[in-house]
């Protein structure tokens, strides 16, 4: 297990692309996969939608560490794994992909990942694992209500990110 953040985000701003508005995106204003209230969180108040339109790599990279790789524990998940539920946890919470995560390896799903999710994690080939991330991250998306407007973009960034984790992982 290594630092593998800068490779995995460098992945995740390209999913992303650049600044957004889509009327039907319950994210609202987003630059760089950052959402309007995800960047207000981080700064302590509110910005305005140009703000968030300016918005540059370098503003962004301190929040996707600590607001995400750090909180699934990016560092501590096997290459590739990591990069699979970073991705996940960018695009549909922390909680979520913590839970994804436990799922697939079988241990109870809090959202938190600890020492009894990383142990279990240890256990299971990444490769396989990684897959298993991204199958059960598009059973959920396609559960979701913007399914019909989102879903082929969704369906593609989840099947480009379980390419780019299977060939990041080590077996």
């Amino acid at each position: 297990m290594e630092d593998n953040f800068s490779e995995s985000l460098a992945h995740v701003l390209k999913h992303e692309g650049g600044f957004v508005n889509h009327p039907k995106d319950p994210g609202g204003a987003t630059n760089l996969g950052c959402t309007k209230r995800v960047w207000e969180e981080w700064v302590g108040h509110e910005v305005t939608v140009d703000d968030i339109r300016s918005l540059t790599v370098a503003d962004v990279t301190p929040l996707y560490k600590k607001k995400y790789w750090d909180a699934v524990r990016g560092d501590d998940l096997p290459r590739g794994v990591d990069f699979a539920v970073f991705d996940l946890a960018i695009n549909s919470g922390t909680g979520r992909a913590g839970k994804l995560l436990q799922r697939a390896v079988g241990v109870a799903a809090d959202g938190a990942i600890g020492p009894a999710t990383l142990a279990a994690v240890a256990n299971v080939n990444p490769r396989e694992l990684a897959t298993k991330v991204c199958e059960a991250r598009m059973a959920f998306l396609q559960g979701l209500p913007t399914w019909e407007t989102f879903g082929k973009g969704w369906s593609r960034r989840v099947k480009e990110t379980e390419k780019i984790a299977f060939n990041m992982a080590v077996d």
